[in-house]
C-alpha cells in the first residue's frame, strides 16, 4: 500500500487561525463567490441529492445556498474548528432560520459535527453529496479526504469541491522573497494531481476545471488585511512568533513596487474546481480490482520538519 508524503501543513495552526477569524463572515467576498460558482456547475448535473455533508463547512455560510436548491436536503456540517462550529450551531440551531419561516412544512434541521477531514466519523455509503469549499487545500493529506469522501459516498453519488491552486497569491509570494523575510509560504496541489488522487481512490470520470481571478487593491494595508482573513499561513516552516512593523513594512514596500499602470496592485486567486462520481469496485477478468487505500503518515518526530511536496509553481506548464 502507497504512503505518500504529508504537505508541509501544520493542522493545529489551522484550526487555531480559523478560531481567530470566527464567523469568517468578512471572508465571504470570496467563499460565498466561490460557492455560487459551485452551485452554477452543479446546476448542469442531474443529481437530487438528500443526505450533503458540507466538509470544512466553517460557520455553515453553504447551508442556505444549497438549502434553496435542495429544500428537503438533511445537511451536515463538519469541520475542525470548534469555534466555528458553536457559530454555526448557534445560528441555525437556536431560532427558525429563513428556509424554516419562509416554507410552510418544515425544514429539516442541520446536523453539526466536530472532526478530520479525513477521519468524519460517519456510516459507509451513507451521503449523496460531499460538497468542500475552499477546504481541502487545508489538509496534510489530502489523499486521505478524497479517500474518505469515497467511504462515505453511496454509489453513484457524487463528490464537489473547490481549492487553491499553485498560482495562488503569487504577488505575495514574490514581495515575502523580494523582501527577504524569513518565513516560508503555503503551498498548494494542481488540480491535475487532484484530478490523479480521485482516480487512484476509486472516483470515477473526474472533472477538473481552473480559473484565476485577480483581485485589485489601493493600498498593500487592505490586501494584506484580505489575505488575513481568508485564513492563515499554516505552513510548518513558517516564521513563528508575531510580525514586527520593520517586518510588515518591508513587505508592505514589496508590495509598492508592484503597482500596474493604472496604480492598483494585483493579487492572484488561481481556483480549482472538481467533481467525481463515486461508483462500484470495477470487476476484471480475475475479480474486483481493489481501491487503492493510502496509509496515514505517521507523527512527525520533534523539531524534524516534514517531508516537502513541492507541486507544480505557477511559471511552469500544465
Amino acid at each position: 500500500m502507497p504512503q505518500l508524503p504529508r504537505l508541509p501543513i501544520d493542522p493545529t495552526a489551522v484550526s487555531r487561525q480559523f478560531a481567530r477569524r470566527a464567523p469568517l463572515d468578512a471572508a465571504q467576498f470570496l467563499f460565498g463567490e466561490i460557492a455560487q460558482r459551485m452551485l452554477r456547475r452543479l446546476s448542469y448535473i442531474r443529481i437530487a441529492p438528500h443526505d450533503i455533508l458540507d466538509a470544512g463547512c466553517g460557520a455553515a455560510h453553504a447551508l442556505d445556498p444549497l438549502r434553496a436548491r435542495y429544500p428537503d436536503l438533511h445537511y451536515i456540517g463538519q469541520d475542525h474548528c470548534t469555534t466555528l462550529l458553536d457559530t454555526a450551531r448557534a445560528r441555525y440551531l437556536s431560532k427558525p432560520g429563513f428556509w424554516h419561516r419562509l416554507r410552510n412544512k418544515p425544514t429539516p434541521q442541520p446536523e453539526f459535527i466536530q472532526s478530520d477531514l479525513a477521519e468524519t466519523g460517519l456510516a459507509d455509503q451513507s451521503l449523496d453529496l460531499v460538497w468542500s469549499n475552499l477546504a481541502l487545500h487545508w489538509h496534510a493529506e489530502p489523499h486521505l479526504v478524497l479517500q474518505e469522501w469515497r467511504r462515505i459516498l453511496r454509489n453513484d453519488a457524487l463528490a464537489m469541491y473547490s481549492s487553491l491552486g499553485p498560482g495562488s497569491l503569487r504577488e505575495l509570494r514574490e514581495a515575502v522573497a523580494e523582501a527577504g523575510l524569513d518565513t516560508q509560504p503555503m503551498e498548494f496541489v494542481d488540480m491535475h494531481d487532484f484530478g490523479d488522487l480521485m482516480l487512484q481512490v476509486g472516483f470515477a470520470d473526474p472533472v477538473m476545471d481552473q480559473e484565476v481571478i485577480t483581485l485589485t487593491y489601493k493600498t498593500a494595508e487592505k490586501l494584506l488585511d484580505d489575505v488575513r482573513v481568508l485564513g492563515g499561513n499554516p505552513h510548518a516552516q513558517r516564521r513563528a512568533g508575531l510580525v514586527g512593523r520593520a517586518w510588515r513594512a518591508r513587505l508592505i514596500k514589496a508590495l509598492e513596487r508592484r503597482r500596474h499602470d493604472d496604480g492598483t496592485i494585483h493579487l492572484s486567486l488561481e481556483v480549482a474546481y472538481g467533481h467525481a462520481w463515486r461508483v462500484q469496485a470495477r470487476r476484471g477478468v480475475v475479480g474486483e480490482i481493489p481501491v487503492t487505500v493510502f496509509k496515514r503518515a505517521k507523527p512527525l518526530e520533534d523539531g524534524k520538519p516534514p517531508p516537502r511536496v513541492v507541486p507544480r509553481k505557477p511559471d511552469e506548464p500544465t
